[in-house]
């Protein structure tokens, strides 16, 4: 059965769905995620896992035939870094059979934390 269709509401059924290898990767996107802001809530959102800041949007990922796909689109900040990572519409496509730069991912979640907070503090 295609992993999409498939029903699940946690991110542990969600990475349950996957062979022994992408669950590695996944259990350590997660936490990486964790590690970058023990502050944001584990949801399935879109069908994927996805970490919620005070009521927003921190970060997904979610895994496919070939790579990793983290969204929303890395800030600008970013750019050069993430340059080989970039898919089509600035969500970043890491690759299975390359090593995951899961520092690059810290970073980022980290810097959209503080950005959130910022937001936060400025309404």
């Amino acid at each position: 059965m295609d992993v999409r269709k498939r029903k699940y509401e946690t991110v542990d059924e969600y990475i349950d769905l996957f062979g022994k290898e992408v669950q590695s990767v996944l259990l350590r996107m997660r936490k990486t995620v964790k590690e970058a802001e023990p502050k944001a809530k584990e949801t399935i959102s879109y069908r994927i896992p996805t970490y919620v800041l005070d009521g927003k949007i921190l970060i997904y990922f979610a895994a496919f035939t070939s790579h990793i796909g983290v969204y929303p689109p890395a800030p600008k900040e970013f750019r050069k870094e993430v340059a080989k990572y970039a898919g089509p519409r600035g969500n970043l496509k890491f690759p299975l059979d390359e090593p995951i730069p899961y520092g690059l991912v810290k970073r980022i979640v980290k810097f959209r934390a503080r950005q959130m907070a910022k937001g936060r503090s400025a309404a």
